[in-house]
Parts: structure tokens; C-alpha cells; sequence
């Protein structure tokens, strides 16, 4: 349920007492100190980055990226993220979703989703093993996909990242346009 008073930020609220505010440019401070005063806390900010696709950076790649087009390797990952794999008829090109992988080997070390979102592309579940990282392997991920993405006619690449993620995405060319504020009523403690 969007709850929106005049001159306020746009505000989710959910059936727990959860809200998530987004903020745009401006500041942050006044939003915080008023959903403090109504005894709400502060669970997390993650930041909302947009790609424009026109310019897509080519790092140099250490370890294979493939997309997952086979049900072979879709049930390899399966396996590591713990989920079903995806089935056959969602591999092919016009799936509403690609999913990529990095090889070392044939171990995945690597993984990110992009999902088809009328016109744009929603990047979900960047991830690489602890062991690989700062050896570019989420910027070779994330150039695979973006240079997909414009191929099936995106206009534009989203995502939410976490502090860390807030390092890589500029890199690859992701503006930040704005910041998720999640607040939980104080008695709760997860969203």
C-alpha cells in the first residue's frame, strides 16, 4: 500500500508495519528523524542505480562468463544457490529473464540475474565467492549482461545495492538516482 502525504517522500507500508521511503536527491536527515520520533528504526538503505546502456565497459575477463542456456548448468546453479532450477523453456532467448555465470573450471564462482521489466532490465543477485573477489569477476558478470540487455532492446539497466555493491556499480557505468530508506516499527527486528 503506497501511503504518500502532500510534500512527503513516496512510502510503502506493508501488513507487518514495515515501510520502505524512498528518497531522492535531497536529504535523507528530516525523513529519519521523524520516523524515529514515531518509533520506527532504521533496518537498512540501499542505494537505486539506473544504466542508460549507452556505454558499457569491457573489462578484462580472468574466468569464463557464460549465460545459463542449458539444463545442465541451470541445475549446477541450482545446487549453489539452493533454489530450483529454472526450467528448460525459460533458457531460450525470449525468457523474461537471463541468468549469467562465472567459471573457474567448472566451479560457479559467479552469478547474477537480469530480469525483463517492460522497456528496462531489473539486475538481481549479484554475487561472487568471497575467495574471487577484487579480480573483476562481478565487473565481467555485469558486462556480459548489460551488452545482453541492450541486445533485447533494454533501454535502461535498475538495480538496489548494498554498500558494497555501491563501490562496483558506478564502475559499470550505473548511476545513483536515489536511496531505499527501510524502517520496521522498533519492536521488530528483520524485513
Amino acid at each position: 500500500m503506497q501511503d504518500e502525504g502532500e510534500g512527503a517522500l513516496p512510502c510503502f507500508v506493508f501488513e507487518d508495519g514495515s515501510h520502505v521511503v524512498i528518497a531522492n536527491d535531497g536529504p535523507d536527515e528530516p525523513t529519519r528523524t521523524a520516523y524515529k520520533a514515531l518509533g520506527y528504526r532504521l533496518l537498512r538503505t540501499e542505494g537505486f542505480f539506473v544504466q542508460s546502456l549507452r556505454q558499457i565497459p569491457d573489462p578484462p575477463v580472468i574466468v569464463s562468463i557464460e549465460r545459463v542456456r542449458t539444463a545442465e548448468r541451470a541445475a549446477q546453479l541450482g545446487k549453489v544457490i539452493r533454489r530450483r532450477p529454472l526450467p528448460d523453456d525459460q533458457l531460450g532467448d525470449d525468457a523474461p529473464f537471463r541468468q549469467y555465470v562465472a567459471l573457474d573450471g567448472d566451479a560457479i564462482v559467479g552469478r547474477v540475474r537480469s530480469i525483463d521489466a517492460i522497456g528496462a532490465t531489473w539486475c538481481s543477485a549479484m554475487f561472487v565467492e568471497p575467495s574471487y573477489r577484487r579480480r573483476g569477476i562481478g565487473q565481467a558478470l555485469m558486462a556480459k549482461m548489460l551488452h545482453d540487455d541492450k541486445a533485447h532492446a533494454s533501454r535502461c539497466s535498475m538495480l538496489l545495492a548494498t554498500r558494497a555493491g555501491a563501490l562496483l556499480y558506478p564502475r559499470m557505468g550505473y548511476e545513483r538516482i536515489g536511496t531505499l530508506l527501510i524502517f520496521a516499527p522498533k519492536n521488530r527486528t528483520s524485513l
